[in-house]
């Protein structure tokens, strides 16, 4: 993909920078994959009616819960220490005032078409942590396609590599569904699929 410095998507990482040979005896040693921060897991914002608004991570939950902008409804099992005092991890929190939600598409950027594509490769559909996908412009730049909610898609750097600066009919890939702007009924979408592997959101998504 061309200009990635210019878009602030992620360079393609070197191909094989592990591939020379090994001495004789040398094991070759595969570093573990690190398990993701408490500190990012999911956290399901409510309003102050307890509509749900937004999912952030547990570091801005916590910040919004120091400065008494919101409170936790819901917690786990994990907790938080500072040199004062211990936190429990919020599951869900609310705001104790009420916010007006503007209906339309979320601002385009890579954090949020990752969320909308579910930190999911549209071409060959494996689940990745973020800092392993980048994104594709379905049309390449160099053809015109655009910076844009239906041009660009989460892609992994395998397929990233191997579609090139080509579509994805001539790399002889497949999209696993058409890229559309990020709206509120996604935002409800996604925070209903995270919902069914916590529990305690269900209560507030379901009703």
């Amino acid at each position: 993909m061309d200009n990635r410095v210019k878009t602030g998507l992620r360079p393609r990482p070197p191909i094989g920078f592990n591939s020379g040979a090994l001495e004789p005896g040398q094991k070759q040693i595969v570093a573990p994959r690190s398990r993701p921060s408490v500190m990012q897991a999911p956290v399901l914002v409510l309003n102050a009616t307890f509509e749900p608004i937004n999912v952030t991570a547990v570091r801005r939950a916590l910040v919004l819960m120091l400065k008494g902008v919101a409170q936790a409804e819901e917690t786990n099992h994990t907790k938080v220490h500072s040199t004062s005092k211990s936190i429990q991890v919020p599951s869900v929190i609310r705001l104790l005032s009420y916010r007006h939600i503007p209906q339309q598409s979320r601002a385009l950027s890579r954090k949020n078409i990752l969320l909308r594509d579910r930190n999911t490769c549209q071409f060959c559909g494996t689940a990745l942590p973020a800092s392993e996908l980048t994104l594709d412009h379905v049309m390449p730049r160099s053809r015109g396609g655009r910076s844009s909610w239906e041009n660009l898609v989460a892609c992994c750097y395998g397929c990233n590599n191997r579609k090139g600066d080509r579509t994805p009919e001539e790399a002889g890939l497949r999209l696993q569904r058409r890229p559309r702007p990020f709206t509120l009924h996604t935002s409800r979408q996604l925070m209903r699929l995270i919902g069914h592997r916590d529990e305690k959101w269900r209560k507030y998504l379901f009703y």
